[in-house]
């Protein structure tokens, strides 16, 4: 099953909620992953551009746009980035591709 990282960042007012009533999100989100056919992984919070990131594992890229849209339609979400993460075999497979084909550049 592919696997993304998802990158959040949090409305001021989702903060302040969390920071009078904290919570651990992960179960949250661990149903939400499931009711899409995935599962977590895990859930980090991080300092930076963005506040914390996701490790799910889900179906395809439909189902992980699908989580992306219903994290951030409660609006206390600002900010979101999903990226498909691919295993090293998986690269090492599209290295061996790219090895047997040629693309000229435009001139």
């Amino acid at each position: 099953m592919p696997r993304y990282m998802t990158q959040f960042a949090y409305t001021t007012q989702a903060w302040t909620a969390l920071a009078k009533n904290p919570v651990d999100r992960s179960e949250a989100i661990g149903k939400l992953a499931k009711e899409l056919g995935g599962s977590l992984v895990a859930l980090h919070y991080t300092m930076g551009e963005y506040d914390g990131v996701v490790l799910s594992d889900l179906p395809d890229d439909t189902a992980a746009m699908a989580i992306a849209i219903a994290a951030v339609s409660p609006g206390h979400v600002k900010a979101i980035k999903t990226t498909r993460l691919y295993a090293a075999s998986e690269a090492v497979e599209a290295m061996r591709r790219a090895g047997k084909v040629s693309y000229s550049a435009p001139q």
